[in-house]
């Protein structure tokens, strides 16, 4: 067996790449499927004459010579602009020793973007098992593959040859932050923040200290909260704000020291980028010890 890269470069121990076999026992090629097996037997660049069978694997060398799997390539999707393995994500969640089980996948809110939904069954349940659980994601895992949203299951649907049958878990048409116990507002600009947030990320059930990246918030949502602010309070908010102060509570006390400003300034500088890629640019966290900052 190879370890390779996409180039089909062999990858160092501990770097993940496509898992390669070959060897005396290789079969010639799927059945009557040509396209299919030249695509997935390719030539053994190690062994002249030989072909290699692309498994579609996820794995990577450990330092005791191990290989360890991690799920299919195949299964890979796209969060905010990341590449995400699921299976990576289940492997954390599954080492956190009140979970018995669990399945990753992702899911389209009504405006198209993908988000992760995490269905896990749980050896015990108090209640609050996961927003312990998403606490305890966020020192494993960068912010981008921590799943929106955690489904407590009592058992995970089979299938009839014993594999996760994800046609039968339950749909989600958006991600919705765990009860928290949400805190109502204090003060008209609370109110007023509060509602810009509730329209934006289209969750009605929110509190003034809610984190806007624990109930699906992203740097695109963040571009359009940080405008609709601006355009609301007269001010002149920064994404950097927001990173620093991911609460309505936070961003309605800094508007509210604010000075106001011309209309004609703020939206000139407020205007929300055309493409994914430029709101991506302008707002991509860079984590720093415990504290994290935008990268402008």
């Amino acid at each position: 067996v190879f370890i390779l890269d996409q180039q089909q470069q062999p990858v160092p121990i501990g770097v993940w790449g496509e898992l390669y076999a070959g060897g005396d026992g290789l079969a010639l090629g799927y059945l009557h499927a040509d396209d299919l097996t030249r695509t997935k037997f390719v030539p053994n660049r190690f062994a002249e004459g030989q072909k290699l069978y692309r498994t579609g694997d996820l794995a990577r060398y450990r330092a005791d010579g191990n290989i360890e799997f991690s799920g299919r390539l195949d299964g890979q999707v796209k969060v905010r602009g990341f590449r995400i393995e699921p299976g990576e994500v289940e492997m954390a969640i599954n080492r956190w020793e009140s979970v018995k089980d669990s399945v990753v996948i992702a899911r389209r809110d009504d405006s198209g973007a993908n988000f992760l939904v995490a269905y896990v069954v749980f050896k015990s349940r108090n209640g609050n098992e996961a927003v312990e659980l998403r606490d305890y994601l966020s020192t494993q895992l960068p912010n981008y593959m921590v799943p929106s949203q955690f489904v407590p299951m009592d058992q995970l649907p089979i299938t009839p040859n014993g594999k996760i049958d994800r046609a039968a878990l339950p749909d989600f048409e958006k991600p919705a932050q765990e009860a928290r116990g949400a805190e109502a507002p204090s003060n008209a600009a609370e109110t007023r923040m509060l509602d810009i947030w509730k329209e934006v990320l289209r969750l009605p059930n929110l509190g003034i200290h809610d984190n806007f990246f624990e109930i699906g918030g992203h740097s695109l949502l963040a571009t359009r909260i940080i405008s609709r602010i601006n355009d609301a309070f007269q001010v002149e908010l920064s994404l950097a704000n927001l990173f620093e102060g991911p609460s309505v509570a936070a961003l309605a006390e800094r508007a509210a020291r604010q000075q106001p400003v011309a209309s004609s300034k703020i939206q000139r500088r407020s205007r929300t980028p055309s493409t994914g890629s430029a709101a991506r640019s302008m707002a991509t966290p860079k984590v720093d010890g415990d504290a994290v900052a935008p990268t402008l």
